[in-house]
């Protein structure tokens, strides 16, 4: 018999089986809840077209902000665990910058990461094996002037996220989450009060519940226009590319580190063990707003199946360029895909989690601003904290959805998206370098 001081948890249904999603059904079961269910709007998960979907993304503690770099020491310790099965790899992060990377080596130092001072083109260039730099594949760095800060954190990586949101789903469904694909939300069911109680999806089913969860990425502001939150959660397309290397090429690449560059926004991951390179510029991107709505939209693999993976032409040249500086080599071999990955920004790059104002039953758990992956094994520990009402009040404050917001925290070369020209895409043929 329960105790008659029993109360048990509120059921839950979270919307969005991507990184916010997933991380709090995880950390959902770890307090005790046993009716928590998730919906995705994709045929098969982990969504093909979602951010998370990704071959790696950056593990970095290097931020400007000490909340943000506590926060990451902590979901790098967890990165470790065993339950991740080695999707993470810790071969560190090259951080080469500006202001922005002098607070940050100071909040990772107070923070306990191991970091290294580089002070000179000659000590990035020791960072990386001798074989590259004595046969000419590595760049000079010699565009880094006498005020950049540049340090080397060994307390970081990269993440193979595909695999590890993979994981992470098949963990929670076998500890009794449901995980439903094929059901895209269309509505959300209120009581006579007005607040949330449920939602029903396109196929007229419905799915009750004491607590809500948005955790819909960049399709947040898209799918729910009622709730108004186009100056919150904007989606952006964010250009990455691929090099498809042969096992010797990787090889001699395979122990680099992780390079970003905050003066320009450039980053570039060693190989994969499919010997896949990728790189990106994280900078303001590109909106897309269809015919009819002044909502920018994720175009997708899944929308446009033909050009869906297309990026501009301009930033197709300038990764060609950027790549140029470090691995010059690199630059000179044809792209074996491109992806316009899309974000859900908010425009103070803090993450939107916390309750919708007036409704009791609904909570958002997005705009992860092109920097949340990395918090995977985490990031539902805040969410949790949100829905059982004991966030921390400072990280409640800067949360919110209805916060005052701050002017942007400077780790973007670039604040204002541009709208996407479809007519400026790339195709196949711009792949392979000009002469």
């Amino acid at each position: 018999m329960a105790s008659p001081n029993f109360s048990p948890k509120p059921a839950v249904v979270i919307v969005g089986a991507g990184a916010f999603g997933l991380s709090t059904a995880y950390h959902l079961l770890e307090r005790g809840y046993t009716d928590v269910t998730v919906l995705d709007r994709a045929e098969h998960l982990p969504a093909v077209d979602a951010a998370s979907t990704d071959i790696n993304k950056v593990v970095r503690s290097c931020y400007g902000d000490p909340i943000y770099t506590q926060l990451a020491r902590q979901a790098i310790e967890e990165w470790r665990d065993d339950m991740w099965q080695n999707c993470y790899h810790e071969c560190g992060v090259l951080n080469l910058g500006d202001a922005y990377t002098e607070q940050s080596i100071i909040n990772d130092i107070k923070h306990g990461a191991k970091v290294e001072r580089l002070d000179s083109p000659a000590s990035i260039r020791a960072q990386f094996p001798s074989d590259l730099h004595n046969s000419g594949r590595l760049g000079t760095f010699t565009s880094l002037d006498v005020s950049s800060t540049s340090y080397f954190n060994h307390d970081g990586g990269w993440a193979e996220a595909e695999r590890a949101v993979g994981l992470l789903m098949e963990h929670v469904k076998k500890r009794g989450v449901k995980v439903l694909p094929g059901k895209a939300v269309q509505e959300l069911v209120k009581d006579e009060r007005g607040q949330t109680k449920g939602v029903r999806c396109a196929d007229d089913t419905e799915y009750e519940a004491d607590v809500v969860v948005l955790a819909l990425g960049s399709w947040t502001a898209s799918a729910f226009p009622s709730l108004n939150l186009t100056g919150k959660c904007l989606a952006t397309g964010q250009s990455v590319a691929t090099i498809q290397m042969t096992l010797k090429e990787a090889e001699e690449y395979r122990k680099t580190p992780v390079i970003v560059d905050f003066r320009t926004g450039f980053y570039i991951f060693p190989p994969t063990h499919r010997n896949v390179v990728k790189f990106g510029i994280h900078a303001a991107g590109h909106t897309y707003t269809v015919s009819g709505s002044t909502t920018s939209t994720p175009r997708t693999i899944v929308s446009d199946p033909d050009s869906g993976l297309w990026i501009p032409r301009s930033i197709l040249k300038e990764l060609r360029v950027q790549l140029r500086g470090v691995y010059p080599a690199l630059a000179e071999k044809p792209f074996s895909g491109t992806r316009l990955c899309w974000y859900t920004d908010s425009p103070d790059g803090d993450w939107v989690i916390g309750r919708y104002p007036g409704d009791s039953g609904l909570v958002l758990a997005t705009s992860g601003s092109g920097h949340a992956f990395k918090f995977l094994p985490t990031l539902g520990k805040l969410v949790a904290d949100v829905i059982e009402n004991k966030l921390d009040p400072e990280l409640a404050a800067r949360f919110a959805v209805d916060r005052q917001v701050k002017p942007p925290n400077g780790e973007r070369v670039s604040v204002v998206s541009q709208e996407l020209n479809i007519d400026e895409l790339c195709g196949p043929e711009d792949l392979i370098p000009t002469l």
